[in-house]
């Protein structure tokens, strides 16, 4: 065991127990019988295994700590929330631990979840997209320790802080149907994605409202890579009069391909993403996009979840989502009004070079 971690997998074989109740035993649960915690504990020892929260408690910190499972963080949207749970959980008076899971789907979830519970968190706050049965076969694995979900469908019936999905793709999609848009496509997220789901879902009941189909329907993996790669696909022959996009990064890569192609935004091919992420300001041209408060959501998950912790009740304010229009969503038809009048100019210069008087 010395050439490697030892592991909760481990710690139940030894104890002839299930991952779950090694989780319970370190978790504190009331759940457990006294002889199987024993048995537990016992395993714990003879393996040397010791959590970081015990040693922290051992040498005689006790500071609270709220653990962070959350995807990767090179996404721009799961960093900015994780840097606004790291400015609460300290104001709070927490430390925050983070894991990240490294695929998705209940697996690797599990996997970061384990990783936490080893440090003996008091509280969990899970920024995962995890289906809702996944979502209840961590929570009971989870036992009595308050944990928040934070990508699950509103129905789960599971403890959760989220931002209104629905709310927010219908703003996006009826903005490109006020400008006249009629043939518009769709660069979703991963089909494991439970947000990404969600938009597509509201995507295609809002078209089918207004008697219309996507005009293309593309997969990405939330990457700019992705977006650019996806675009791609439509060039040169078979561009939309808009996209909606279900995040902002795919939305920089799908302008950079139509940049590269000499389409332009948003006279060619009007643009939305979503969640208002620090950098789609500055985007070239700034992007129009669903706005999400991500530091309000980071900010709100802290403040109920150590509520939660603390044993003490707290009203949550509505999570808002807005849209916010920049410079990459334009009028239907735009560009055949700029050749218009590019066609006119063209015939005046014409008609005025044929008066100019001619010099003997």
């Amino acid at each position: 065991m010395a050439s490697r971690s030892v592991t909760l997998d481990d710690v139940a074989r030894a104890a002839g127990v299930s991952y779950q109740t090694v989780s319970r035993v370190l978790n504190r649960s009331q759940q457990v019988a006294p002889d199987t915690r024993q048995r537990v504990e016992a395993a714990m020892r003879q393996l040397n295994y010791v959590p970081n929260r015990v040693a922290q408690q051992l040498a005689g910190k006790t500071r609270r700590t709220i653990g962070l499972a959350t995807s990767d963080l090179v996404l721009q949207a799961p960093a900015q929330i994780a840097s606004a749970i790291q400015h609460e959980a300290s104001a709070q008076g927490y430390q925050l631990v983070i894991a990240m899971a490294d695929a998705p789907g209940v697996d690797a979830a599990r996997a970061a979840v384990n990783e936490l519970l080893a440090q003996r968190v008091d509280g969990l706050l899970l920024n995962l997209s995890l289906h809702t049965a996944d979502a209840c076969e961590l929570s009971e694995l989870l036992a009595t320790l308050p944990a928040l979900f934070m990508d699950v469908a509103a129905d789960a019936p599971v403890a959760q802080c989220v931002c209104s999905a629905e709310w927010g793709a219908r703003l996006g999609a009826e903005h490109l149907l006020a400008l006249g848009h009629r043939r518009i496509a769709l660069l979703n997220g991963p089909a494991s994605s439970v947000a990404a789901k969600q938009r597509f879902d509201v995507w295609q009941q809002v078209l089918a409202e207004h008697q219309l189909q996507p005009h293309s329907v593309l997969e990405g993996d939330w990457s700019a890579r992705a977006g650019y790669q996806a675009m791609l696909t439509l060039l040169p022959d078979n561009l939309p009069d808009a996209l909606l996009t279900a995040n902002d990064q795919m939305a920089l890569g799908a302008l950079r391909a139509l940049h590269q192609h000499g389409v332009r935004v948003p006279a060619d091919v009007s643009v939305v993403g979503y969640d208002d992420t620090a950098e789609s300001a500055w985007y070239q041209p700034p992007l129009t996009t669903v706005r999400q408060d991500l530091r309000q959501l980071g900010q709100q998950s802290v403040l109920q979840l150590v509520a939660n912790i603390e044993q003490r009740s707290w009203q949550a304010p509505p999570l808002t989502t807005e849209l916010v229009i920049r410079e990459t969503t334009a009028r239907a038809g735009i560009a055949d009004e700029e050749k218009e009048i590019a066609d006119e100019l063209a015939r005046l210069a014409q008609r005025l070079r044929a008066r100019k008087p001619r010099h003997e």
